[in-house]
């Protein structure tokens, strides 16, 4: 199986490539040019593995929340390749990748907790917790956004743990939060072979969308549609991609 992985939601640019379980990675950290970035991530991944866009078998990509900017940047490439090449796709949210690059990063246990938050401007925070089950995050309750002081742990675990950006403003967070953390880790950030490890998940459960459902997740809706429509019945930024040879995406 050969899955290929992006990520542009956040600071960090990232793509992987898996290749019957073997993971290669490209990534960078830049607060711009992710749109320079990706492309040469792509073609040096796949000409390092021998293979072409044609010998894909599945598309993942982080689709929020995150920078609105960055999001469509990713989904209009695995939309346009998605299209192209008549491939599955694999749509990660960006909370859960973190949370599952968490376990790594502490060396999380079974039962444990992850409560993830991304910094989403305007005084707010994107907020999601997790609980590990069977080495992977699995959501409790939903994924939301609200200022930092209105957080709340979800479920009841023996042990929580503090991942993503977002913990900058641990102070202004409520006290029965932050006193519950065992340790935080503030500057974890997504990379695109924890999308590519959750997608890999994901398709031996045959969980995948088609292309024309391969849409970002901004979770702050009523901005987000209202200010940066994209999708398949908008002829906007991220689908313009629809209708454009792979040769003008991969260059």
């Amino acid at each position: 199986m050969k899955l290929l992985a992006l990520d542009t939601s956040s600071e960090g640019c990232s793509a992987a490539l898996l290749v019957d379980g073997e993971l290669t990675e490209r990534f960078e950290v830049a607060s711009r040019g992710h749109t320079r970035l990706l492309m040469p991530m792509v073609r040096s991944l796949l000409s390092g593995q021998g293979l072409a866009p044609v010998d894909l078998d599945a598309l993942a990509f982080a689709c929020g929340p995150g920078s609105f900017t960055g999001l469509r940047i990713a989904t209009g490439v695995v939309q346009g390749m998605a299209w192209g090449l008549e491939l599955p796709v694999v749509p990660v949210s960006s909370l859960e990748a973190v949370a599952f690059g968490a376990i790594e990063a502490f060396d999380a246990r079974e039962g444990d907790a992850i409560a993830v938050a991304f910094d989403a401007r305007m005084g707010e925070v994107y907020w999601g917790c997790y609980e590990i089950r069977r080495g992977f995050p699995r959501l409790m309750g939903k994924e939301r956004v609200c200022p930092p002081s209105a957080v709340r742990l979800e479920g009841d675990s023996g042990r929580w743990l503090g991942a993503g950006p977002g913990w900058q403003f641990r102070s202004d967070m409520p006290s029965d939060v932050t006193e519950q953390m065992a340790m935080v880790e503030p500057d974890l950030l997504l990379r695109a072979s924890w999308v590519a490890r959750l997608a890999e998940s994901a398709l031996a459960d045959g969980r995948t969308v088609p292309a024309s459902q391969a849409q970002p997740v901004y979770i702050r809706d009523e901005v987000a549609w209202k200010n940066f429509p994209a999708g398949p019945e908008y002829p906007g930024w991220s689908t313009r991609f629809q209708s454009c040879p792979l040769s003008f995406i991969l260059g």
